[in-house]
């Protein structure tokens, strides 16, 4: 079995880049995640009721509906040179309209999708074929589906190398068209993440070589460089699409020391998952064009091995290292003072449900304790192949089979989704989404189970 996440490293500099938790969810590494991630798990525990009170002054309003559904867009080159595209290879892009409407069942009215800006722009810089995105922004209109796009999922087109001076031009003028067609077509401006996950990115293709650029050693330097040009994106989203907000996504995680080690190496690698938001916010290398009000929404993505031992594994849910997710939310916050989008959250396989139990009942609370959370997106909600294997990866709402074009659904998290809204609903006395039993007549499959969260 390969390990479920892959061992900390730094790069040439000395340059932390934390390995995160993709490789598990992903497939990056072939192995069995999904039976690492249950032996990992722990068993059913009893919630804490909190004595905090909503803070009064915030109510979420940047989506149309709390809950987001994420659809798997990675883009990129794997090591072997092999192109993925998970829109075409889940078949979204043939059947995003019965996506949007299926989420829309669900009361989920908002979503993150992916601009393959491989396909836009696979001819000559600066010539734009909007073919294969054109049919999902108007299916996600016809759906009265508010979609956040990626611009960039790990993913260029051929020929453009990511370190050179050319890079961070062309995605600006690539992200500047985009965001006058999203106006043209819907009469708004976007939202839009520029680059998904430079820190994952950074580490991954810069320093291990385990997809394009396909180099080692050098992820301090493609940091830098995808922050530059996810800088000059914003801006350009901002001038051609007055009003567009701009989602800045990179993985939240808690690194801690082993017992009676030295902590330092711990809290460095803990603290390098703010390199490349500080990089946007221009407190770090501010020559890169960053500044405060660059940095518009964050975005955290937290999965179940976010938290880990340095030099080691993933820290069980019983250890009293583990930090709640509702402390992480609430650091990020502090350091940024800027809205939080839980940007991805899930779990493979029959744990779904129990998974939005624990971290539904951690945003409520991250939300009492005065977090300006403004969602919480299901990523993926659409199972998918593994990155490196082809495996199912059996972590959605929806699952990829699909029968006369409708998905099948995983009935136990539709459920659980059901009653978070109605948690939410109640909390803060808003429609956090429509219950989906108020839409249709008759009982609807998965009723929910006992409760069972995670400590």
């Amino acid at each position: 079995m390969q390990p479920s996440r892959a061992p900390e490293e730094a790069d040439a500099d000395g340059h932390h880049h934390p390995p995160l938790n993709r490789i598990a969810r992903r497939g990056l590494l072939a192995g069995a995640a999904a039976a690492a991630g249950a032996a990992a798990l722990p068993p059913p525990f009893a919630t804490a009721v909190s004595p905090h009170p909503v803070a009064a002054a915030f109510r979420p309003g940047l989506f149309r509906s709390f809950f987001l559904g994420g659809f798997e867009c990675s883009a990129h080159r794997r090591a072997d040179g092999r192109r993925l595209d998970l829109i075409a290879a889940t078949r979204h892009d043939a059947l995003a309209g019965q996506d949007y409407r299926q989420l829309a069942e669900h009361g989920i009215r908002a979503a993150r999708d992916g601009v393959r800006w491989h396909l836009v722009e696979a001819g000559a810089p600066g010539r734009y074929d909007w073919s294969s995105f054109l049919p999902m922004l108007r299916a996600a209109e016809a759906a009265g589906t508010q979609v956040a796009w990626d611009l960039c999922h790990y993913g260029w087109p051929d020929g453009l190398d990511v370190f050179s001076a050319a890079f961070a031009d062309r995605l600006a003028r690539y992200a500047a068209a985009f965001a006058r067609l999203h106006l043209e077509e819907t009469g708004r401006p976007p939202v839009a993440c520029p680059v998904n996950e430079i820190s994952f990115l950074a580490w991954a293709g810069g320093d291990m070589a385990r997809m394009n650029p396909g180099a080692r050693g050098r992820g301090h330097e493609l940091k830098r460089q995808l922050a530059r040009a996810a800088i000059a994106a914003t801006q350009a989203v901002r001038e051609a699409a007055p009003g567009a907000r701009v989602l800045a996504i990179d993985p939240v995680i808690h690194v801690a020391p082993r017992p009676g080690r030295d902590p330092g190496p711990a809290a460095a690698y803990t603290g390098a998952q703010f390199q490349a938001w500080d990089m946007l916010a221009g407190r770090l290398e501010p020559g890169l064009g960053g500044g405060p009000g660059l940095l518009d929404v964050v975005g955290v993505n937290y999965y179940w091995d976010n938290q880990w031992e340095h030099g080691g594994g993933p820290l069980p849910f019983s250890d009293p290292r583990r930090r709640p997710l509702r402390e992480l939310l609430a650091g990020v916050h502090a350091r940024y003072g800027r809205p939080i989008l839980l940007a991805e959250t899930s779990i493979e396989g029959e744990r779904r449900a129990d998974w939005l139990r624990h971290v539904g009942a951690e945003v409520r609370e991250a939300i009492r304790r005065g977090v300006p959370l403004e969602g919480a997106c299901l990523y993926p909600v659409l199972s998918h192949p593994g990155w490196d294997d082809d495996r199912y990866c059996p972590n959605g709402l929806l699952e990829m089979e699909a029968r006369d074009g409708r998905r099948m659904e995983h009935a136990p998290l539709a459920a659980e989704l059901r009653r978070q809204q109605q948690l939410l609903t109640a909390m803060l006395g808003i429609q956090a989404g429509k219950n989906r039993a108020e839409e249709a007549d008759g009982p609807q499959p998965g009723s929910p189970r006992q409760p069972r969260v995670f400590d």
